[in-house]
């Protein structure tokens, strides 16, 4: 099933990352594009949102200097474009897939595309990593890691939910239950012509 490929390799990415544990590392694809797409686009995705998780932690520091603050809010944003540009990728790749699929009568859509589904699986394979660290840090107080292990717990029941979930759309997709119908993220924040504060500098 998709989702079992998809988890696989988030979790690949994760552990691959923190072999060096730094946001400044040199990213390598082992997914080739002519060989296995989707693998890589998964792959490319899962790595961003690994970066920014870390990213997230540093921006936190109490103590950071505003100037690193003000660079590494920049990467955010970055970041944040690429993480919706490989949405869309992510997308394309099923439009692709699924458009000989015809949808029946009274097909309905979804409210999300299956690749903001894919978003949310890869944030949660995040979130179930760092909360079993968390559930198994040596340092911590047994309440501590007792608590973190009821949260994860809840976080590895939700990925089993949304994985259904996901491979529930895809198939209903292909059966022409569902149809896709995807919008482009159009955020005017990065644009120069539609953020008045950029338009005001040209």
């Amino acid at each position: 099933m998709f989702s079992d490929k998809a988890n696989k390799i988030f979790q690949e990415v994760i552990e691959k990352y923190h072999e060096v544990n730094t946001v400044d590392q040199p990213f390598e694809n082992p997914y080739g594009e002519k060989d296995d797409l989707l693998a890589h686009l998964l792959y490319r995705k899962s790595w961003i949102d690994t970066v920014q998780w870390h990213y997230e932690d540093i921006i936190r520091d109490p103590q950071i200097d505003p100037v690193s603050a003000l660079k590494l809010k920049r990467q955010i944003d970055a970041s944040n474009q690429d993480r919706t540009d490989m949405v869309e990728y992510i997308d394309s790749y099923f439009l692709e897939k699924y458009k000989d699929a015809t949808p029946k009568a009274d097909a309905t859509i979804n409210t999300e595309s299956p690749a903001w589904g894919v978003d949310r699986l890869s944030i949660l394979a995040l979130k179930i990593y760092h909360m079993h660290e968390e559930a198994t840090r040596k340092d911590a107080s047994q309440e501590h890691q007792m608590a973190c292990q009821a949260k994860l717990d809840v976080l590895l029941e939700q990925r089993v939910d949304l994985s259904t979930a996901i491979n529930q759309l895809l198939t209903d997709i292909e059966n022409g239950d569902k149809y896709m119908k995807v919008y482009k993220q159009m955020k005017m924040y990065n644009d120069d012509e539609l953020n008045p504060v950029l338009r005001g500098q040209k």
